[in-house]
């Protein structure tokens, strides 16, 4: 019966990651002043998110996302 619990649990964890949707962000590099598109969200202060901050569902909306941000028009 324990065995059967932690395969269940096991399985449940795996489940959870498989599900775990991806963001993403424009985010521009402060001293080269360009723009990319990340998959997770910055930790660093030589990279920071623009466009309100926003995130995106997929990379398609991040790229169309980015052709309207101001900072990243130039």
């Amino acid at each position: 019966m324990k065995k059967l619990l932690i395969s269940a649990a096991a399985a449940a964890i795996m489940t959870g990651a498989a599900y775990a949707q991806t963001e993403f962000y424009v985010v521009q590099d402060t001293s080269t002043k360009k723009c990319t598109i990340v998959d997770k969200k910055p930790t660093t202060t030589t990279t920071v998110v623009v466009g309100d901050g926003k995130a995106f569902k997929t990379r398609t909306e991040a790229e169309s996302g980015m052709k309207t941000i101001k900072v990243c028009a130039n």
